[in-house]
């Protein structure tokens, strides 16, 4: 059973003020959506849920928020069972790294997540597949979750390489903690954002975009289980690369809206959305639900 998740990726927005005042809103009106009674005597949301997902897991919703906005918004969702991530992390927890963010400082902060490898990071600052696999190693060694963000250009697509491309980046991206996923498999999640669909107001259909989804999760199960078995011989125990991949999230990003999103959600292997724009504003992104 694996979980939906709802990410929104807010990228370089939002004041303190404009956050708080957002979580405020969003909250209340995500209790009358789904018929919530208010959070009360330090209940978690966590443990009464959001709902149940389409496969079985839980209803998840995850807030990527930039650095300085992570100490205010993780204070303003507390108990609430909203759960906050940084959009970067570097591959080191601490040193002489001017501007960069530890994993272990957003870890103590209460974050609950890293954003991994979006093409934003990779074209702009150039992170490359490398980088992918030490910050998800990173990440998960700091206690958080992981979020991997893999996805062509449409140079790439239109060459037939789309594939090609996001095989790459997974296998990389995950090169160093297959174990780690061995285990845990709900610590990772795997966002598809087509890179010429992001904020240019076009979308993948959901027939382009559950092939993906089912490619990745087939070539993912394949890529696992190929790994486990070479760490069997060193002693470590897994399940079998199908049964691990098929707890894993894998969610589509690319200007999803309230008017596209039911019908991805309804595609095969498609377990939640990573949202730009559409997050900005609470009932923009409750739409989505």
């Amino acid at each position: 059973m694996r979980d939906f998740i709802l990410a929104a990726n807010w990228k370089l927005n939002k004041t303190p003020s404009e956050a708080s005042q957002f979580f405020r809103d969003f909250n209340e009106k995500l209790e009358d959506r789904l018929s919530l009674p208010p959070t009360a005597g330090g209940e978690s949301r966590d443990i009464r849920g959001f709902g149940e997902g389409p496969n079985g897991g839980r209803r998840r919703i995850v807030f990527f928020v930039p650095a300085l906005l992570v100490a205010t918004s993780e204070q303003v969702v507390k108990d609430t069972g909203l759960e906050i991530g940084g959009q970067n992390i570097w591959v080191e927890t601490k040193g002489a790294f001017t501007g960069e963010n530890s994993s272990d400082v957003l870890s103590a902060m209460g974050a609950a997540w890293a954003l991994v490898g979006h093409s934003e990071r990779r074209s702009i600052f150039g992170e490359t597949d490398k980088h992918t696999a030490q910050k998800m190693k990173t990440a998960l060694a700091s206690g958080l979750s992981a979020m991997l963000c893999v996805g062509e250009t449409l140079a790439e697509r239109e060459a037939g390489d789309n594939l090609k491309v996001v095989f790459r980046q997974l296998e990389e991206g995950l090169s160093l903690i297959t174990d780690v996923i061995a285990k845990d498999p709900s610590r990772v999640a795997i966002a598809y954002e087509p890179v010429w669909a992001i904020g240019t107001g076009k979308v993948a259909t959901p027939e382009q975009a559950s092939e993906v989804h089912q490619a990745l999760r087939k070539r993912l199960a394949e890529f696992l289980g190929k790994s486990n078995a070479g760490s069997a011989a060193s002693g470590t125990t897994s399940a079998s690369g199908t049964a691990v991949a098929a707890e894993i999230a894998l969610l589509y990003g690319g200007s999803v809206k309230p008017d596209n999103a039911k019908a991805l959600g309804l595609k095969p292997d498609i377990d939640g959305f990573l949202v730009g724009g559409a997050s900005l504003e609470p009932d923009s992104f409750l739409g989505l639900f």
